[in-house]
């Protein structure tokens, strides 16, 4: 089972403050599509994208968002002990922040990318991590963490472009139909002008859930805040 989450710190209520009513249903879409994949599989690998470039974060790790101003912790997995990492990837800090609110003993692996991974080094890594999780006898979920483009408005974080609307319009049908060829063809180079965080964490997505046939749902997608942020579920078709 895979879920695709976006990475806004303010889904974090801490962090939320005047924004807690506005998130809330964005955060509600969130803990659910994530409290499925925790009654799917209680071990997760969370992709995401990071400037620090492809490496892989165990699950004893812990972490914290007080770099977007709020010092709450969040570890990776339920007997993370470790020092607190104060620069733990975005992505990460999601992740263990959704796991947390699933009330399952979830443990979570991430495996990270660079945001300018080419689409080759993308089916690259989804390629071995679909068959880690078909060599497992145990259930193994996909989380799949990025936003959409930051461009959709003029106070976006990256301006206003015209292009980021048909971008996500495409990216939101991709994700509820389970179109992997379409997420497969999103062009790095464009999801670079619009900020789009997700582009490579998503192609990942197409390379590891090749093979088989999926059933796609959109469970919320928005642009609050000039960022596109989508929610979806995808599970194996019978």
């Amino acid at each position: 089972m895979v879920a695709v989450l976006p990475e806004p710190p303010l889904l974090v209520l801490e962090l939320a403050t005047g924004a807690a009513a506005e998130t809330a249903e964005l955060r509600g879409a969130c803990v659910a599509a994530a409290s499925r994949l925790a009654g799917a599989a209680p071990r997760w690998i969370a992709v995401g994208a990071d400037a620090g470039g492809r490496r892989t974060v165990g699950p004893d790790v812990r972490g914290s968002f007080i770099g977007f101003g709020v010092d709450v912790v969040v570890g990776l997995g339920p007997d993370a002990d470790g020092p607190v990492d104060p620069r733990l990837p975005l992505p990460l800090l999601v992740a263990g922040w959704v796991a947390g609110r699933t009330g399952a003993l979830v443990r979570v692996r991430g495996e990270l990318v660079a945001p300018d991974a080419d689409p080759a080094e993308c089916a690259r890594v989804g390629t071995e991590l679909a068959a880690e999780c078909a060599a497992d006898p145990e259930p193994v979920g996909l989380l799949v963490v990025g936003d959409g483009a930051a461009t959709h408005t003029l106070k976006a974080p990256g301006y206003l472009d015209e292009r980021a609307g048909p971008f996500d319009a495409a990216v939101a049908t991709a994700l509820r139909t389970a179109d992997r060829a379409a997420l497969t063809a999103l062009d790095p180079g464009l999801a670079a002008q619009l900020w789009a965080a997700g582009r490579a964490p998503w192609q990942v997505l197409a390379a590891a859930t090749d093979g088989g046939a999926w059933h796609g749902e959109l469970l919320h997608s928005s642009i609050p805040f000039g960022v596109a942020y989508h929610v979806a579920v995808w599970t194996p078709a019978p």
